[in-house]
């Protein structure tokens, strides 16, 4: 019986290796803009084309290459970054494997230009698939530049893989801004498809994250600093106000390394407690210095993930670093006995509507007038019935009639309390319909009480009529007497632009200039008060969520009637039972079209068991 083991041919192993290291085109770009970054390079130019497929060009000025060096750095764990087990324990580079090349000349069809400063020519090297085609002297600048075309060319499954361009650039970008964070000391370009994304000059860290997120960003970063024996911390968290309900704008960096860790994650979410809305997820931009020894980068492939050997004292300097930077900055509520303390309002009551407070005057109280519009004495200068101003304060004894009085004015209290705001007084064998706190309505059904949540029914409810519409005609627009405007980064403005064509027919219009979005007109369906809101949750689902292309219209249609349903209603009488009448018309009146509950049904035995 013949041997059964045997080594694998390179090509074979190389591909394997691209297996792990190139996920997607955006793998491309990570690994080779680092390699242009441990080449010293200042400057790099990114060049893309069709989100990675047709081309991915790399530009540096770095120190370059030798002729052998140029062939040998496309060898499988060719690398000048290690030269003893023990400088894995030492790191100051990007790359130490000696895989990423490899693995790119393995699936693509790469060229090499590069040249040293001591060099008259260069060196260009051609190679399809691990295959040298041509390797002869060229002219070209100091630096290297590296041509990626064709990607996955040999591997066609991986390549069927592959998302639309829209998905895959928005990865690319993701990884771009994971490198120009972690070094605002250099300068970088990205271009796609002839157009330029981002044009970045060296400079400092703050203006880096302004240039990234846009200029609105500046009001909203908040300073980070602490040095310790076990870790410097520096960065930068945004205010409370700003948190999304998604993690887009969360980085962590050590050792200028961009990497992910839940642990860590966790500390900084832990520092914002009691100052977040439900479900929202602070930013920051946090920089960790380490001894490298302390740390192994080496237990992924893609070295995103990182162990650390003092992970936990890191954990608790984090926390309390950041705890420290919100009350230093006064963005964590304190106990300051200056305060007025009439103005400190909580969170959730920031962004409510201020409602100005009525004065009722009787226009026919007289106050030498010892009896009352009822013919009772009143007893005292209070306005209370006797039985709340005798009981327990006098020998008087209140009467029936005077207590029956007192809980009649409770009844009204509560009614101005906004308990019961409206109540339809209708013979008792008919349905009745009450309003509570303007949030729910509850009315009669066969089986006890039907508890139905205003704003998630008005969003179904304009869901349905702007689906149905939008299949068939352009939404109905409005034009703003003023245009409302919004800053947006860089990733929103794109995404905001690729869906320029279902965004108008829903009714938008607007211009974006210098990281700025001007809506001109809107959907008919929103009001002054909901457009904001309105952008806000189409970012989220088109800038920072992998979504398929057939659901992007049902999740822009959704965040508008999302929108659309914060508006105020007013529901009394009649527009009660009209309001009814149009959920159940509805083709799915229970459900919203994100899959919460509308309705709640109270039978009559769950009431009687709470009393």
């Amino acid at each position: 019986m013949s041997d059964l083991i045997r080594l694998l041919p390179d090509h074979i192993a190389n591909q394997i290796a691209a297996g792990e290291v190139i996920q997607r085109p955006a793998s491309v770009v990570k690994e080779m803009m680092e390699n242009a970054i441990d080449a010293g390079a200042d400057k790099i130019h990114v060049v893309i084309k069709d989100a990675g497929r047709t081309l991915i060009r790399i530009v540096d000025n770095g120190k370059g290459m030798s002729p052998n060096d140029a062939i040998l750095c496309f060898d499988r764990h060719a690398t000048s970054k290690v030269r003893s087990a023990d400088d894995l324990f030492a790191l100051t580079t990007k790359g130490f494997r000696g895989d990423a090349l490899a693995s790119v000349a393995a699936i693509a069809h790469v060229s090499l230009q590069t040249r040293r400063e001591e060099d008259e020519t260069g060196r260009n090297i051609v190679i399809e698939g691990t295959k040298i085609k041509s390797n002869e002297a060229c002219v070209c600048p100091v630096g290297s530049t590296f041509d990626v075309k064709n990607l996955f060319f040999n591997v066609p499954a991986r390549r069927n893989f592959l998302k639309t361009d829209n998905v895959e650039f928005n990865h690319i970008r993701e990884e771009f801004e994971r490198v120009v964070l972690a070094h605002p000391n250099l300068g970088f370009v990205l271009v796609h498809n002839d157009v330029e994304i981002y044009q970045l000059a060296p400079g400092v860290l703050r203006k880096r994250i302004v240039d990234v997120l846009g200029k609105g960003a500046n009001d909203k970063l908040v300073p980070v600093e602490e040095k310790t024996d076990i870790v410097t911390l520096t960065g930068f968290v945004l205010k409370p106000e700003f948190a999304r309900k998604t993690r887009g704008e969360q980085y962590l960096f050590v050792n200028d390394r961009y990497f992910r860790d839940n642990y860590l994650g966790h500390a900084v979410n832990k520092a914002f407690d009691g100052l977040l809305a439900a479900k929202n997820f602070p930013g920051y931009f946090l920089y960790l210095t380490v001894d490298p020894k302390k740390i192994d980068v080496n237990v992924h492939p893609t070295k995103t993930e990182i162990k650390f050997e003092e992970d936990k004292h890191i954990y608790m300097i984090l926390l309390s670093a950041i705890k420290q930077t919100l009350g230093k900055y006064n963005v964590m509520p304190s106990l300051d006995f200056d305060q007025e303390s009439s103005f400190d309002l909580p969170y959730s009551m920031k962004n409510q509507p201020v409602v100005e407070p009525e004065i009722k005057v009787n226009p026919m109280y007289n106050p030498f007038n010892t009896t009352s519009s009822s013919g009772n004495s009143k007893g005292s200068s209070s306005g209370f019935t006797k039985a709340v101003s005798a009981q327990g304060f006098g020998s008087k004894i209140a009467s029936p009639e005077e207590w029956e009085n007192f809980y009649s004015i409770e009844e009204e209290v509560k009614s101005e309390q906004g308990v019961l705001i409206e109540h339809d007084e209708e013979d008792s064998n008919e349905s009745r319909e009450c309003l509570i706190k303007g949030k729910y309505l509850i009315t009669t059904c066969r089986s006890g009480l039907l508890v139905i949540d205003i704003q998630r029914a008005f969003e179904r409810m304009i869901y349905d009529e702007l689906f149905n519409n939008f299949i068939s005609n352009p939404i109905e627009s409005q034009a703003l007497l003023f245009p409302v405007e919004k800053n947006v980064s860089k990733q929103e403005a794109s995404a905001w632009e690729e869906q320029r064509q279902m965004l108008s027919r829903l009714g938008f219009q607007w211009e974006i200039n210098d990281s700025v979005l001007s809506l001109s007109a809107v959907p008919s369906v929103l009001v002054q008060e909901t457009i904001l809101t309105c952008i806000d949750l189409i970012l989220e689902e088109i800038a920072y969520k992998t979504i398929d292309k057939g659901d992007i219209a049902h999740l822009i249609v959704r965040s508008v009637a999302s929108a659309a349903g914060r508006k105020k209603q007013q529901l009394t009488g009649d527009a009660a039972n009209h309001f009814i009448e149009l959920l159940f018309a509805c083709s799915e009146h229970a459900l919203t079209p994100s899959g919460k509950k509308i309705m709640q049904t109270l039978t009559t035995d769950e009431i009687s068991n709470r009393f």
